[in-house]
Parts: C-alpha cells; sequence; structure tokens
C-alpha cells in the first residue's frame, strides 16, 4: 500500500487503469462535507519503520535506510522568519532539509528520498499521516516527485524546519483534518492524488480506490465503509474505475445516509451505483435475516425434542 501515498513503489502498476475506466451508469449530484476524530500517537523521531501492520489492515513498507545525519546550521545564514504566533522557523534549514532527501541529478525528492525521510520521521509512507502531510504540502499530482517549492511552502504551513520541528506537527495536523470543511479537501485531495496524471487519468482503479477510501478514512470510520468496500470487492455490478462524481459523492452518502439505508431514495440526485449497493445491501440484510430465523427455528425444534 506504501505506492497509494507515495505513488513510487511501483508506478508501473498505477494507481488506477490507465485507460480512466468509467462506471456503468450516472446521475447528477448534491454537496455536503464530512470530518472524523482520531486518538493521537506521538512519539519521538527514530531510525527505522515497522514493518508490521498498520491499523487499517494495509500492509506496512519495508524501509531499511539509515537516518540522514543533517548538517548543523550556520548562524550566520539563519535569516530567521516570525509567524504572527511569535514561533521561528529558518526558510535555509527548510531548503537544507531539503537538500537531505533530493535526488542528485533532480531537483526533487523522488522515491528513494522519500522513503528516506519517512523513515527518519518514523512513519510508513503508508500510513495516514504521510498523506495529510502530503495534502498540506500541496504535493503536485506527480507520480513520486515532490519538489522544493511543494517542500518548503509545506513546512512553512505547518511552522516546521526540522524532522523533530514536523513529527512534532502531526497531533495538530491530525485535529485539523477533523474539521469539516478540512476534511472534505483532504478527501478530495486523495482522490486526485491517487491519479495517474501522467497518462491523464480521470477514474481510480477500484481496488487503488478501495485501498484510499479505507486510508482516508482512517480518523472516523463511516458505518456503512465496510459494507461499500465489501459491495466493490464483490463487485456485482461489474466497475472497473471509480469517478470522481462517485467518490465526491460517497462522502455525501455517509453525512446524510442512516446506517439502516431507510431514508435512501432512488428519485434523488445519487450516481446508479449507489442504487445497485443499497439493492445489494438490503437483499443481503434480509438474507442475514432468513438465516438466523432458520437457526432459530432449527434450535427451537431441538428444545422441544430433548423435552419429549
Amino acid at each position: 500500500m506504501g505506492q497509494c501515498v507515495t505513488k513510487c513503489k511501483n508506478p508501473s502498476s498505477s494507481l488506477g487503469s490507465k485507460s480512466g475506466d468509467k462506471e456503468p451508469g450516472g446521475k447528477s449530484q448534491g454537496k455536503k462535507g464530512g470530518g472524523g476524530g482520531h486518538k493521537e500517537e506521538p512519539g519521538p523521531v527514530c531510525g527505522k519503520a515497522s514493518g508490521d501492520l498498520l491499523a487499517n489492515g494495509t500492509k506496512k513498507m519495508a524501509v531499511a535506510a539509515e537516518p540522514t545525519q543533517l548538517p548543523a546550521p550556520s548562524g550566520d545564514t539563519r535569516q530567521e522568519e516570525l509567524l504572527s504566533n511569535g514561533e521561528e522557523f529558518s526558510l535555509p534549514r527548510i531548503e537544507e532539509l531539503f537538500r537531505c532527501y533530493k535526488d542528485e541529478q533532480d531537483d526533487a525528492i523522488l522515491e528513494e528520498g522519500m522513503e528516506r525521510f519517512c523513515n527518519d520521521l518514523c512513519v510508513d509512507p503508508a500510513e495516514f499521516r504521510v498523506l495529510v502531510l502530503l495534502w498540506k504540502c500541496g504535493l503536485a499530482v506527480q507520480v513520486c516527485k515532490f519538489i522544493v517549492k511543494e517542500f518548503v511552502e509545506g513546512c512553512k504551513a505547518i511552522r516546521a524546519d526540522s524532522l523533530e520541528g514536523i513529527h512534532a506537527r502531526f497531533p495538530c495536523l491530525l485535529r485539523e483534518a477533523q474539521a469539516e470543511e478540512q476534511f472534505k479537501d483532504l478527501y478530495r485531495f486523495t482522490f486526485q492524488f491517487g491519479l495517474d496524471s501522467e497518462e491523464g487519468q480521470r477514474s481510480l482503479h477500484r481496488d487503488i480506490a478501495i485501498a484510499l477510501w479505507r486510508l482516508v478514512f482512517t480518523q472516523n470510520t463511516p458505518c456503512i465503509l465496510e459494507r461499500w468496500l465489501d459491495f466493490l470487492t464483490e463487485n456485482p455490478s461489474g466497475v472497473k474505475g471509480i469517478s470522481r462524481d462517485t467518490w465526491n459523492m460517497f462522502l455525501n452518502f455517509t453525512q446524510v445516509i442512516g446506517p439502516d439505508l431507510g431514508n435512501y431514495s432512488e428519485d434523488e440526485a445519487w450516481p446508479s451505483l449507489f442504487d445497485t449497493f443499497v439493492e445489494w445491501e438490503m437483499e443481503r440484510r434480509r438474507k442475514e435475516e432468513r438465516r438466523s430465523a432458520a437457526a432459530l427455528e432449527q434450535l427451537d425444534r431441538g428444545s422441544e425434542g430433548g423435552g419429549a
């Protein structure tokens, strides 16, 4: 799953179908936002990341790079910049930090540099905190390329000029992502970030969309999410790609449709894929109810036979 966030491990496999597959049928849409809550996980900066499974079930990427040794800053060239709240950061130190991870041939942080950067931050490239950081940096939708402007502006935005400073800002960034409008922006960023811009993609491959939905909803999982992902995995509609319309409208769906789906109406402006999902889920629940009733009836008959 590391490639779903860094977009670097295996670009040839793509983050979506290279032909920009479209899903069958669609209807007009409405607009709403979303948010969530999160348990903070602050910790010290370390040298190596774990290879265990993440909380959302995805496999952590094995990272074996040694921690980068940052050169000491020069006091004569710090050129401190003061923020409105009195905190300071150093533009030269931010640029110096960027140079520690940039490619030797290209003035950008590429795959190897991104892995070392995440390793030195003691975060896995596939985890939600990295997605939030890239969102704050306004990372361009470009496979495996983190340019200096994005890096500098991102560090300035979070008021940090060191690995320790960036790591210390994670709890605040996660809280910020809980706000309704901020999460809506992060949610839409995630779709755009998952596209292969070099191939001109307009839709996400179904499997990539499933992984990204699990990732972006890390902080607060909608109760219907797993049923929706099960539906897409079973794929009774033969969906190959998830369009921007469907991606955006699913956030609205999680906010306005109750867990029993009782207030869903096909007459409203939902994508047709949602109609199919609701039919699929209601039928699944009816089957489950019939199985439960049959099991209970069998249990009752067994009890009566034992009493005789």
